[in-house]
C-alpha cells in the first residue's frame, strides 16, 4: 500500500509537470507588431512606409520544449523515491521530482540552438497619423513611400 501510495504521488507530480511543459511558452516569431503611442482614430490599417530596416530575428532549433524538463523530473523523482521510509520517503521523491525538473529545464534550455534568420522591420505611419512597426521574414516588393495595408499582423502594398 505505501508503495502504491509514492507511486501515485509521482505519478501525479508527473503528470503535472508534463502538463506544465505542454504549454506554449514562447510567442510566435513572425509577424511581430510594436505600436508606439498612437492618436485615436477610426483606420488604423492603411498606412505609408516611411522606414525598412533589415533586422536579425532568432527562432529556436528546439521543436519539443518541455522533454528536458519531463525526463528530470522523472530521473529525479526515481531517485528521490531511494531515500528514506514512510512520510520522508514520499517528500524525497516529490523533492526530488522537482529539483529533477528544475535541472532538466535548465540543460534544455542550455541546449537550445538559437538560430537568426533575416526578417524586415517597416516603419509605418498609419493614415491616422500614429506610427507602427511591423517585422515580418518576407517582403513582397514593398519601398520606403509606398502605400501599404496591415492585415492580420502582414504588410502587403497596395
Amino acid at each position: 500500500m505505501n508503495i502504491h501510495h509514492n507511486f501515485k504521488a509521482v505519478a501525479r507530480v508527473t503528470a503535472l509537470l508534463f502538463l506544465g511543459a505542454c504549454a506554449n511558452q514562447n510567442p510566435p516569431a513572425n509577424p511581430t507588431v510594436t505600436t508606439y503611442p498612437q492618436n485615436s482614430g477610426v483606420y488604423t490599417q492603411y498606412g505609408m512606409v516611411q522606414s525598412i530596416d533589415l533586422v536579425q530575428q532568432a527562432t529556436s532549433g528546439n521543436n519539443n520544449p518541455g522533454v528536458g524538463t519531463i525526463a528530470g523530473a522523472v530521473i529525479g523523482g526515481v531517485l528521490g523515491h531511494q531515500v528514506g521510509r514512510g512520510d520522508g520517503n514520499t517528500a524525497a521523491t516529490v523533492l526530488g521530482a522537482a529539483g529533477g525538473a528544475y535541472a532538466g529545464h535548465q540543460i534544455e534550455k542550455n541546449n537550445q540552438n538559437q538560430q537568426t534568420v533575416n526578417a524586415y522591420r517597416f516603419n509605418l505611419r498609419m493614415e491616422n497619423g500614429s506610427y507602427l512597426s511591423v517585422t515580418q521574414t518576407t517582403n513582397p516588393d514593398i519601398r520606403v513611400g509606398d502605400r501599404v495595408q496591415l492585415d492580420n499582423g502582414v504588410v502587403r502594398r497596395y
